[in-house]
């Protein structure tokens, strides 16, 4: 297939480059310092198994997504209906669209602009950018797709690329659980800029992350959401399982750059107070990354 990377950050040149190893025609679509590096000498993939650079196409602009079969949409969920409408004129009004997005409503919101079905996917991979054009794999890299007529097919081609996919009517569970994720892991690791595994290992933050994920536990509770039912085994058991990774929140505070903050404890945040009940802990760090963001003009 003709795949199209849009919003090429650290997952989305993981997929893309998964995808480029199995054979498809990869565009991935970034900032100008990944797409400079990439056009000159390649993508390079660093994993625990292997190290390989990998020939991409490589642009700037929304227009790289012309004529793909797929898109990965990957921007973070700030940039969504921004990003949704640059690509517009530029789409097969057949191309299947994927959203790997943190948060739990964007494919929502990009399906409305764009008016064409979009795939909600759950994410849980462990990756990031240490310079130009090099992504590297941390760990996992699973995908629950929501149902869709290209779903079962899409899941398939993700497999043959060597990339864990099912496709599941779960799926709002599952994002759910993530986003519980990262409220729990992504502002703590970003306020101390820790990876998750030393974390957990100061005093207290085991029982912030547990307040923040019962107040999470009883919203999704109150607005019918059906969660896994070990999702809170699950979300305490990343820091074994990903102990090196820094929250994507993390990486973006040390970069200087606007977090995705308010559509993860905000998000839970915004959505307690429209039922009537309290978020304190996902509030107080709300507020923190709010105030962090501060000290900087972006």
């Amino acid at each position: 297939m003709k795949v199209a990377v849009m919003g090429a950050g650290a997952v989305g040149c993981y997929y893309g480059a998964m995808l480029a190893r199995a054979g498809h025609e990869v565009c991935l679509i970034g900032r100008p310092q990944h797409v400079e590096a990439i056009n000159a000498r390649g993508l390079i993939l660093e994993t625990a198994r292997f190290t390989e650079t990998l020939r991409v196409g490589a642009s700037t602009g929304a227009s790289g997504v012309s004529g793909a079969d797929l898109i990965l949409f990957c921007v973070k969920s700030n940039d969504t209906l921004a990003a949704g409408e640059d690509m517009t004129p530029h789409l097969k009004r057949d191309a299947s669209i994927l959203s790997l997005q943190n948060g739990v409503d964007n494919a929502e919101r990009l399906q409305a602009l764009l008016k064409m079905p979009v795939m909600p996917v759950a994410v849980y991979v462990a990756t990031d950018m240490p310079a130009p054009g090099h992504v590297r794999h941390h760990g996992r890299g699973e995908l629950v797709i929501g149902p869709n007529a290209a779903s079962a097919r899409i899941a398939a081609c993700f497999a043959d690329a060597g990339i864990p996919a099912e496709v599941s009517e779960k799926v709002t569970g599952a994002l759910w659980a993530k986003l519980i994720v990262n409220c729990s892991y992504n502002a703590l690791s970003a306020i101390a800029q820790l990876p998750y595994g030393r974390l957990v290992k100061v005093e207290g933050v085991v029982e912030i992350m547990n307040d923040v994920i019962a107040e999470c536990v009883e919203v999704a509770a109150r607005l019918g959401v059906l969660l896994p039912a070990d999702t809170i085994e699950t979300v305490l058991g990343i820091a074994g399982s990903m102990p090196n990774q820094y929250s994507s929140t993390a990486q973006d505070l040390a970069r200087g750059k606007r977090t995705e903050i308010d559509h993860l404890n905000g998000y839970v945040v915004r959505k307690a107070r429209e039922i009537g009940i309290a978020a304190p802990a996902n509030r107080a760090l709300l507020v923190a990354i709010k105030l962090l963001e501060s000290r900087t003009p972006n």
